[in-house]
C-alpha cells in the first residue's frame, strides 16, 4: 500500500490530467458494469433470456438514447414494474452523468483539480528520494550522474521559479546522455556480428532509470520542504546561486561582491533543512549536502553542525566549491593526464571508488592480504569518520569489494626506482577566474611535498589583465611564480610572443592552463578562455609547420569551461583536457550524497602533505612515467600481476617503514591520452608497458 501511495502521489504530481482521465473512464466502466448484471439478473426466466453482454450493450443504447427503453423492457420481459423502474433509474443516471450542467460542473472541479496538483501545492507522498534546493549551473550534472547509479532513482528538485525550463533543461541533458551511450554501445556491439551484436545491445542499451519532479516553492518554507516528503529523503543537497545572472555587467559585479561576502540564503534553509532532518520523525541516516564558496558561509555552517547533526540521523557535509576545483585544476595543470582519470573514477560510470565500512589494524597487512584472494576491486587505504572506520577501494560495483577468488598469483617481481622524484614542472596560466588564489593554494601544497633545496620544482607564468594582477597582488605571495605578464585577451601579439619564448626555454613538458572567467555574466561565459584557446593552437600549429620533428605532446593544454554546450567546440580543437569544472563538483555531490564516508576520502586525494616531512600521510592520485618510476620496465603481465608486484615491492619488508611509500597501481596512460583504468577480473585485463607511458598510481609521495 505504501508503495502504491507513493505511485500515485508522483503520478498525480506529474500527469494529473492523465490520472482525471483514469477516473473518469474507471467510474464509468463500474457503472456499465454494474448496470448490465442488475439488467442481466432481472430478466424473466420464460422470456428472451440475456447474457451480460447483451445487458452491457442494452445499458449503453439507453444512456445515449432515452428511447430504447421501450425496446429493452419488451425483450427482458413486462411482468413487473421493477425491470422498468430499474430501466428508468439507469437512464436517469446516464443523463445526469451526461447532461451539460454536470459536464461543466465536472469540467470545473477537473480543471480546478489539474491546476491544484499543478501549482505543486500538493503534498507528495514518497521516500527514500533525492532532493535539490535551488538550481545553478551543477544541478543538471547531479541529475545527470544518477542515472548511474544502481536501480531506480526518485528526484525531487525544489526551486522558486523556472519550472519549464529547468525540466527542459534536465530532459535534454538526460536525453543526450543516454543518445550518447547508446551510441557508443551499439558501435562496440556491431564490431561482433551482427544478429548477436544486436541481442547485445537490445539488453545493454541505457534506459532513463530517473523520475524527475520539478516543483515552484520557497526552499526556505517549512511548508514547501514538508510538501516535499523532505523527513524522508535518503540526501538533499542545497546548492548555491550562480553569479552569471545578473541582468547587467554592473549588477553582475555586485552579485559576485555580495556573494564573496557570504551566503545568507544558504544558512537560513540548512536552518530549515537540519531542523526537520534532526527530529525523531524523520527518516535515519540522512546526507546534507551544502555547497559553500566562502569562510563566512563555513563558520556558521560548522556551528549548525555542531548544534543540530545527530548521529544517525542527518550527517552534514560542507563542500567548498572553490577549494576543490583549485585543488583539481592545479592537479590538473602537473599532470593533465588526471582529467581523465577523475573523469571516470569520480563518476558513478565504469571504476570509480567506494567505501566498506571495516575495522583495520594494520592497513598494509590489509591490503597484501586482501590483494591473495580478492582480484575484482582494488583496496586503497583505510580511514576513520568519528566513531565508525571504513575501507576504500576502487572497482566498478560495490558487490565487487566481497567476492572472494582463488588464490590470485604474487610472485611477480618489480623493481622500482627507490630515488623517484617527479620532474620540475611549467605550467603557463592564463586568464583568471574566482579560484586562483585555490589554484594557487594547490601549487603551493605541491611544492612543500616535492620542492628540493637545490632547485625549482614548479615554475609558474601567468598572463592576465592588469586589474586581475593586481587583485592578486602581483602573485608575490608566491614565489614559484616566476613571471606575471599583463595583456588583455586582445593584446594578442604579446600573448603568443609570450607562450612561444615560455615553451622554446623549457626542456621539460609545459602545460597551458586556460580559466574561464566565472565571474563574468552569462552573455560573456567562456568567451576569453576560447579565445586564448585559438591563439595556443595557433602557436602549436606554427611550431610543427617551421619544424615536423617539434613534438606536440610536449605541449599539454588544458582548457577550463563553464558552458558544458561549448564542449564540442573546444574538443575540435584536438584537446583532450577539457576540464568541464562544474561537473567535477556535481560528481562529488552525486556520490557524497550516496556514501557520504567518501567525502574524507577526496579531501585526502586532493590534498598534498605540508610543510617539510620525511613521512608522508596523505595520499594522491599520481601520473608517473614508466621510465623513471621503474629501474626496469616490467614485462607483459595481467593487471593482477602488476598491481601486487608493485604493491610487494613497495611495502617490501627490507625498506624501514619510515621511508616506504606504499603504491597501488589503477591503470595506465598511453601516448595521446588513452587511458586505461583497472576494473573487472583483474587477471584478464592484459598490460604491455612502454617506456614513454604513464602508470596511474595511488600513494603517498
Amino acid at each position: 500500500m505504501r508503495k502504491f501511495r507513493e505511485w500515485f502521489s508522483i503520478q498525480l504530481a506529474k500527469y494529473p490530467g492523465r490520472i482525471i482521465l483514469l477516473a473518469i473512464l474507471l467510474f464509468n466502466v463500474i457503472f456499465l458494469v454494474i448496470a448490465a448484471l442488475i439488467i442481466s439478473a432481472l430478466s424473466l426466466k420464460g422470456t428472451e433470456q440475456m447474457g451480460f453482454f447483451e445487458a452491457a450493450f442494452y445499458t449503453v443504447t439507453m444512456i445515449l438514447d432515452a428511447g430504447c427503453i421501450q425496446f429493452v423492457v419488451a425483450d427482458i420481459g413486462t411482468s413487473g414494474v421493477v425491470i422498468a423502474l430499474v430501466c428508468l433509474v439507469i437512464i436517469i443516471i446516464g443523463m445526469v452523468s451526461f447532461t451539460g450542467a454536470v459536464i461543466g460542473y465536472v469540467t470545473n472541479y477537473i480543471s480546478n483539480f489539474i491546476a491544484e496538483s499543478s501549482s505543486d501545492s500538493r503534498r507528495l507522498r514518497i521516500a527514500n528520494h533525492f532532493v535539490i534546493l535551488n538550481w545553478n549551473s551543477r544541478a543538471s550534472e547531479i541529475v545527470n550522474d544518477l542515472l548511474y547509479s544502481h536501480g531506480r532513482q526518485k528526484v525531487v528538485v525544489l526551486t522558486s521559479g523556472r519550472k519549464k525550463e529547468i525540466q527542459r533543461e534536465i530532459d535534454e541533458r538526460i536525453s543526450d546522455t543516454i543518445h550518447s551511450e547508446n551510441k557508443q554501445l551499439f558501435q562496440e556491439c556491431m564490431k561482433r556480428s551482427k544478429l548477436f551484436g544486436h541481442i547485445i545491445y537490445l539488453g545493454k542499451r541505457k534506459k532513463n532509470t530517473l523520475t524527475v519532479i520539478v516543483r515552484e516553492g520557497e526552499v526556505f518554507s517549512m511548508k514547501c520542504l514538508r510538501d516535499i516528503a523532505i523527513e524522508k529523503a535518503k540526501s538533499i543537497v542545497i546548492l548555491s546561486e550562480d553569479t552569471g545572472s545578473a541582468l547587467c555587467q554592473y549588477g553582475n559585479k555586485e552579485k559576485i561582491e555580495e556573494k564573496g561576502k557570504g551566503n545568507a540564503q544558504t544558512i537560513k534553509t540548512l536552518m530549515l533543512v537540519s531542523d526537520i532532518t534532526s527530529a525523531d520523525f524523520s527518516m535515519d541516516d540522512q546526507k546534507i549536502v551544502v555547497e559553500i564558496s566562502d569562510d563566512w558561509t563555513l563558520e556558521l555552517v560548522n556551528k549548525i553542525i555542531k548544534y543540530k547533526q545527530v548521529d544517525g540521523k542527518c550527517n552534514i557535509v560542507p563542500i567548498r566549491i572553490n577549494q576543490i576545483l583549485g585543488q583539481l585544476l592545479s592537479q590538473f595543470s602537473l599532470m593533465p593526464e588526471l582529467n581523465l582519470v577523475y573523469k571516470e573514477l569520480f563518476s558513478n560510470k565504469g571504476a570509480t571508488f567506494f567505501a566498506e565500512e571495516r575495522t583495520v589494524e594494520n592497513e598494509n597487512a590489509y591490503i597484501t592480504e586482501y590483494l591473495k584472494s580478492h582480484k575484482f576491486a582494488i583496496p586503497l587505504t583505510a580511514m576513520d569518520d568519528g566513531d565508525k572506520h571504513y575501507v576504500f577501494y576502487s572497482s566498478d560495483a560495490q558487490k565487487e569489494i566481497s567476492k572472494v577468488s582463488a588464490p590470485v598469483e604474487t610472485e611477480f617481481k618489480v623493481k622500482l626506482n627507490r630515488n623517484y622524484w617527479i620532474e620540475r614542472k611549467n605550467v603557463v596560466i592564463l586568464g583568471h577566474n574566482s579560484k586562483s588564489k585555490e589554484i594557487m593554494q594547490g601549487f603551493s601544497a605541491f611544492c612543500s611535498e616535492w620542492q628540493r633545496a637545490n632547485g625549482d620544482i614548479l615554475r609558474v607564468s601567468v598572463i592576465d589583465d592588469a586589474e586581475s594582477l593586481e587583485r592578486m597582488n602581483g602573485y608575490s605571495d608566491y614565489p614559484f611564480v616566476k613571471r606575471k605578464i599583463a595583456a588583455s585577451v586582445y593584446d594578442k601579439d604579446l600573448i603568443c610572443s609570450t607562450i612561444e619564448e615560455i615553451i622554446d626555454e623549457n626542456k621539460e613538458d609545459t602545460s597551458i592552463l586556460i580559466l574561464s572567467d566565472d565571474t563574468a555574466y552569462n552573455e560573456k561565459i567562456d568567451a576569453r578562455a576560447l579565445a586564448n584557446l585559438v591563439y595556443v593552437q595557433d602557436i602549436i600549429a606554427a611550431k610543427k609547420e617551421a619544424d615536423p620533428a617539434f613534438d606536440v605532446e610536449s605541449v599539454d593544454i588544458i582548457v577550463e569551461i563553464l558552458d558544458p554546450k561549448h564542449h564540442d567546440i573546444v574538443s575540435r580543437y584536438s584537446v583532450n583536457n577539457v576540464v568541464i569544472s562544474n561537473r567535477y563538483i556535481s560528481k562529488m555531490i552525486t556520490q557524497v550524497g550516496e556514501k557520504e564516508a567518501i567525502f574524507n576520502f577526496y579531501s585526502d586525494i586532493l590534498t598534498y602533505d605540508t610543510g617539510e616531512t620525511e613521512e608522508y600521510s596523505s595520499k594522491e592520485i599520481y601520473t608517473k612515467k614508466v621510465s623513471t618510476f621503474f629501474e626496469e620496465i616490467p614485462g607483459e603481465c595481467t593487471a593482477a600481476e602488476l598491481i601486487r608486484g608493485v604493491w610487494n615491492a613497495s611495502v617490501s619488508s627490507d625498506i624501514p617503514v619510515a621511508k616506504q611509500n606504499p603504491t597501488v597501481v589503477l591503470g595506465y596512460v598511453k601516448p595521446g591520452g588513452r587511458i586505461t583504468l583497472f576494473e573487472g577480473d583483474q587477471t584478464d585485463i592484459p598490460v604491455k608497458l612502454e617506456k614513454q607511458d604513464k602508470l596511474i598510481v595511488y600513494t603517498n609521495h
